[in-house]
C-alpha cells in the first residue's frame, strides 16, 4: 500500500484545518469545504477548501472529480498571489493526475512544485514526489527524496509529516526485503499519527502492519492487521483501494486463489463503473491475473494481465508493465507455448526484473529454466535454474520454497538424484515452517499447493529408481499432511461462537422460507454474510501450541499392519499407480489414467439402486464392481490374498464404493487419507468411560428410528432428538465420546466445505462447529446422505466433516459416499452397532453389518454405499 499520498496544512488561514481533516475524517471535511465555497469565500481560502474536497474525492475513488477541483484550487491560488498555496496544489495535482494514469503530468506538476517551495514545504513536496515515484515502481528514487525530506521534516517539527514520510520509507524498506526496518519506520509512524489525531492514517499505519507480516510470511497476523485496517477505513467513511489489493495478495500467499480472484474482479469492476483511481485499476487487474493463474485459468490470466499491462505502459511504470508481462508469458506457457521466442521474451523480463531488485526475478528465472528444459537446451536451463535457486536463501518460507524448486529442477538437470532429493526436503521443510504458522484448517490445506511439485518430483525420482520404500515415504511426505500437523487447541472465542450461532439461525429461517418471498433474497446475503465473518475470523486465528508435523516410518506402519494388506494409489504424472504392502513385502503395479467415468458410474447406479432403480443385485453390481476394480486396481488384486484391507486414495478417489468391487467385497476394508492417518488411528486408545452419545435430527423419513432401539442396545446412552438436538447439546455431548451414532440429514457443500453440515434441530451444525471440540468421539457413525463427501483442495487434502474429525482423535467414522435410503439404514446400523459390540474394528462391523441385511437390491446398495475410515 503505498502511503505518503498525505497533504499539507497552510497556516495563513484559519480555514488551514480543513487540509488535515480532509484524511483524519473526510465526511466532515468535505461538508465543511462546501460550506466556505458557499459563502463566496477570498481566492486564498476557496483553493483552502477546494484542496481539502479534492483530497477527499481522491481517496474515495472518484479520481477525475478531484482533478476538476484541482484546476480550479490551482486557479484560485495563483490568484491569491500566494507562492506557497501554488506550490501545494500543484503537488497535489500532481499526485491525483498520476493516480488517473497520467504519471508524466503529474511528475511534471510535482516538479514545478518543488522548484516553488520553499522552507518546510519543500519536504512534504518531496514526500508527494516520493509517493507517485514510489507508485511507477522508481523505488531508488522514492528512497533519494525521502532521506532528502526526513530531516528537514524533523527539524521542523513536523510531526504529521514525518510519519507519513516514514510510513512510505517503511514499504520502500519491505519491497528492498529489509522487513526489520520496514517494522520499525511504522511502528513509529503509528505513533506519531496516534499522537496526532490521524484516524485515517493511523488505519493505514495498521494496514502497513499487515503488509510487514505478509512478508515475513505470518499470514494470521497479516489477516487481523488488514481487518483492522478494513474496519477503521469504514468507520470514517473512507476508502482504499490498496486494501483490496493487499487482501487478494494475502489470499494469494493462503493458496485461496479462487477467493482472491473473485474479490479481486469485483474491485476492478466497481473501480471501472466508478470511473476511478486508474493506478490502481491495474493493479487490481494484475492482481486478477495472478489468481486466474494460481486457479488456474491460463486465458482468463492472460486477458486481465494483457489489459494491466498496456495500462502501466500507457502510466509509465515499468518494474509493474514487467511483472504483469511475466503473468502473460507464465500463462502462455500454461496453455501449452513451450518455444524458443517465449524464452527469449522470459530472459529479458529476467533481467529487467532483476535489474529493479523484484521478487519476481526468481519467478522469471525459474520460468526460463523450465521452458529451456522442454526445449532441450540443458546449459540455459542451468543457468537460469542456478539463479532461481539463489532464492532459498532468502526472504520468507514460500520464497524459500521456490528457491528450492530451483534447486531440485536444477540437480534433476545435472542427473543427481541426491541432491534433487535433498532439495525437495529442504522446500518441503520450508512450506511446513510456513504452514505451522497457521492455526485454520482450510489455509493448511490449501497451502500445500506450494509444495506439490516438490513432492512430485521426489517421488518421481524414487519411481526411477525403483525404491518402493522411499516412494511410500514420499508419498505420505506430501499427502494428507493436515493430518501429520499437530492438532490447534480449539481458541475460546465467544464472538466466533455468536457468529456461528447467528449463521445456524440465519440458515433455519432460510430453509423455512419460500423462494417467492422477497425476503428469501435478504437471508441468503445474511447467510453470506455471515460465512465470510466465520471464515475472515478462523483465517486470523493464531496457532495456540508448537510442535513438529508427525513424521511417517515404514517400519512402525509394518508392525502396525500385522495381516492387513495395505493398498496405496498413487497419482504421478497424471498415471495410476498401485503400491502394495502385504507382510512387509511391496510391489508396485502401474494401472493407467485416473477411470473417473467408472468412478462416477458407480456412484451413480448405486444411488438409483438405493431408491429402487435396476431390480437385479447379481449381474449389475458385479459387473459394475469388476470394471471398477480392473480401472482401479488392475493386477493389484493378485497380492491381496486373504484378510483386511487398508485403502489408502488420492484425494480425488476419496468417495469410492470400495466394497463394491469383488475382490473387497467380503472382507473388512478401511479407508483412510494417509498411512500415517492410519497408523495413528490403531495406536488410539479408546476413552476409559464407554460413553454412547445418540442424536436424531429433524426431517428424516424414518424419524431416526433406529435411535429408539440402540439406545435399549446401549444402556445409559445421551440420547438428543424432538428438539433436544441442538448444536451446543449435540457437542457436549460429542466431546470425548466413545461412540456416537447422528442420524441427520447432512448437506455438502462444495463451494465452501467447511460450512458442510448435518441438520439439528435449531439448525445446520457446520465443520466450524465441530472443530470447536476438545477430542473427537473415538467411533462416529454417520448414516446420513453423503456424510462421507469431501472436496479435494491444494496439493492433495480432503475438506468436510470427516477429514476434519479424524485430527481431532476420531479412530473410526463410518459413513456414506452417496445419498442413502433412509429406511434401508435402519436394519444396517442395527447390525452395525452389535457388532461393534462385540468387539469388532469398523470395518468388521461393516462388512458384518451388510451380511445380515436383507439381500434385495435396496438394502444390498445401502451397505455397499457406506465405507469405514480408519479403524
Amino acid at each position: 500500500m503505498a502511503a505518503g499520498h498525505s497533504d499539507v496544512d497552510n497556516r495563513h488561514s484559519e480555514l488551514s484545518r480543513l487540509l488535515p481533516l480532509a484524511l483524519s475524517r473526510p465526511q466532515d471535511a468535505l461538508a465543511q469545504a462546501r460550506a466556505v465555497l458557499a459563502s463566496r469565500p477570498n481566492p486564498y481560502d476557496a483553493s483552502i477548501a477546494r484542496h481539502a474536497a479534492a483530497i477527499v474525492l481522491r481517496d474515495r475513488g472518484d479520481v477525475a472529480a478531484a482533478i476538476r477541483e484541482l484546476r480550479l484550487a490551482l486557479t484560485s491560488a495563483i490568484a491569491s498571489g500566494s507562492g506557497e498555496r501554488e506550490a501545494d496544489v500543484r503537488a497535489t495535482l500532481g499526485v491525483a493526475l498520476a493516480w488517473a494514469g497520467r504519471s508524466r503530468q503529474g511528475l511534471a506538476q510535482l516538479d514545478q512544485a518543488a522548484a516553488r517551495a520553499r522552507g518546510p514545504l519543500t519536504s512534504r513536496i518531496l514526500l508527494r514526489r516520493a509517493s507517485v515515484r514510489f507508485d511507477l515502481g522508481r523505488y531508488d528514487a522514492a528512497l533519494e527524496d525521502l532521506q532528502r525530506a526526513l530531516p528537514l521534516l524533523r527539524r521542523s517539527g513536523d510531526t504529521v509529516w514525518e510519519a507519513r514520510a516514514l510510513a512510505l520509507r517503511g514499504e520502500v524498506h519491505l519491497i528492498f526485503g529489509a522487513t526489520g526496518r520496514a517494522a520499525a519506520d511504522y511502528t513509529r509512524a503509528e505513533e506519531l499519527f496516534a499522537a496526532t489525531g490521524q484516524e485515517y492514517e493511523y488505519a493505514m499505519a495498521r494496514h502497513n502492519r499487515g503488509l510487514t507480516a505478509l512478508a515475513r510470511g505470518d499470514l494470521p497476523a497479516a489477516l487481523s492487521y488488514l481487518d483492522e485496517a478494513g474496519r477503521r477505513y469504514d468507520a470514517i467513511g473512507a476508502q482504499n483501494p490498496d486494501l483490496t489489493i493487499d487482501h487478494c495478495r494475502a489470499l494469494l500467499a493462503a493458496g485461496l486463489a479462487r477467493d482472491a480472484l473473485q474479490e479481486a474482479d469485483a474491485a476492478a469492476a466497481g473501480m471501472r463503473r466508478q470511473g476511478g483511481h486508474s493506478l490502481k485499476r491495474a493493479e487490481l487487474l494484475f492482481v486478477g491475473a495472478t489468481a486466474a493463474l494460481a486457479v488456474p485459468q491460463p486465458q482468463a490470466a492472460s486477458e486481465r494481465a494483457e489489459l494491466s499491462r498496456r495500462m502501466f505502459r500507457a502510466q509509465g511504470r515499468h518494474l509493474w508493465e514487467a511483472r504483469a508481462t511475466l503473468v502473460v508469458v507464465q500463462a502462455r506457457h500454461a496453455a501449452g507455448n513451450h518455444t524458443g521466442r517465449l524464452l527469449t521474451r522470459v530472459e529479458q523480463l529476467a533481467l529487467q526484473l532483476a535489474a529493479h531488485e523484484s521478487d519476481e526475478a526468481w519467478g522469471a528465472h525459474l520460468l526460463a529454466g523450465r521452458i529451456a528444459l522442454e526445449l532441450g537446451r540443458r546449459a540455459e536451463a542451468h543457468r537460469h535454474l542456478e539463479r532461481a535457486a539463489r532464492a532459498r536463501r532468502r526472504g520468507s518460507p514460500l520464497t524459500r520454497s521456490v528457491g528450492w524448486l530451483g534447486q531440485a529442477l536444477r540437480a534433476q538437470t545435472d542427473r543427481d538424484g541426491r541432491a534433487t532429493i535433498v532439495a525437495c526436503r529442504r522446500g518441503l521443510d520450508a512450506v511446513d515452517e510456513y504452514r505451522m504458522t497457521l492455526a485454520a484448517t482450510e489455509l493448511r490445506a490449501h497451502t500445500t499447493a506450494h509444495g506439490a511439485e516438490l513432492a512430485a518430483i521426489a517421488q518421481r525420482e524414487m519411481l526411477r529408481r525403483g525404491d518402493l520404500r522411499r516412494l511410500l515415504g514420499w508419498s505420505e511426505r506430501w499427502r494428507a499432511t493436515v493430518h501429520a500437523l499437530p492438532r490447534m487447541t480449539p481458541p475460546d472465542d465467544p464472538d466466533l461462537v455468536a457468529e456461528l450461532s447467528a449463521l445456524r439461525e440465519a440458515t433455519r429461517r432460510l430453509d423455512r422460507a419460500e423462494a417467492t418471498v422477497p425476503a428469501h433474497a435478504d437471508l441468503q446475503r445474511e447467510r453470506r454474510h455471515l460465512e465470510n465473518a466465520v471464515r475472515a475470523r478462523v483465517f486470523r486465528t493464531a496457532p495456540t501450541s508448537a510442535g513438529q508435523p508427525h513424521k511417517f516410518d515404514i517400519d512402525d506402519l509394518f508392525a502396525a499392519l500385522g495381516d492387513t494388506r495395505l493398498v496405496d494409489l498413487m497419482e504421478i504424472n497424471g498415471i495410476l499407480h498401485v503400491l502394495t504392502v502385504v507382510d512387509r513385502k511391496l510391489q508396485l503395479h502401474t494401472v493407467g489414467t485416473v477411470p473417473d467415468r467408472e468412478v462416477e458410474l458407480a456412484r451413480f447406479t448405486l444411488r438409483r439402486l438405493a431408491y429402487g432403480g435396476p431390480a437385479r443385485r447379481g449381474p449389475i453390481s458385479d459387473q459394475l464392481g469388476r470394471r471398477l476394480e480392473d480401472a482401479l486396481l488392475g493386477t493389484a488384486t493378485e497380492d491381496l490374498g486373504d484378510g483386511p484391507v487398508v485403502v489408502v486414495p488420492p484425494g480425488r478417489l476419496h468417495a469410492v464404493p470400495w466394497s463394491l468391487m469383488p475382490s473387497l467385497r467380503d472382507r473388512p476394508v478401511s479407508v483412510a487419507p494417509s498411512a500415517t492417518s492410519w497408523l495413528r488411528a490403531a495406536r488410539s486408545k479408546p476413552p476409559r468411560h464407554r460413553n454412547v452419545t445418540l442424536v436424531v435430527g429433524p426431517g428424516l423419513e424414518t424419524g431416526g428410528a433406529e435411535v429408539p432401539l440402540l439406545a435399549r442396545r446401549h444402556p445409559g446412552a445421551k440420547v438428543l432428538g424432538d428438539g433436544t438436538a441442538t448444536a451446543d447439546r449435540v457437542l457436549a455431548a460429542l466431546d470425548g465420546a466413545w461412540l456416537a451414532h447422528i442420524a441427520a440429514h447432512g448437506t455438502f457443500r462444495a463451494d465452501n466445505p467447511l460450512f458442510s453440515a448435518l441438520h439439528l434441530d435449531d439448525g445446520p451444525l457446520t465443520v466450524h462447529d465441530v472443530e470447536r471440540l476438545r477430542r473427537a468421539p473415538y467411533r462416529l457413525i454417520l448414516p446420513s446422505c453423503d456424510s462421507g463427501a469431501a472436496a479435494t483442495v491444494g496439493a492433495d487434502e480432503l475438506l468436510g466433516l470427516i477429514s476434519s474429525l479424524e485430527p481431532m482423535g476420531a479412530a473410526g467414522i463410518a459413513a456414506s459416499v452417496v445419498p442413502v435410503n433412509d429406511s434401508a439404514v435402519v436394519p444396517l446400523m442395527m447390525a452395525l452397532h452389535d457388532a461393534l459390540l462385540t468387539g469388532s474394528t469398523l470395518a468388521e462391523a461393516l462388512m458384518t453389518a451388510r451380511t445380515k441385511t436383507s439381500d434385495d437390491p435396496v438394502s444390498v446398495a445401502t451397505g455397499l454405499s457406506f465405507i469405514a475410515l480408519g479403524v
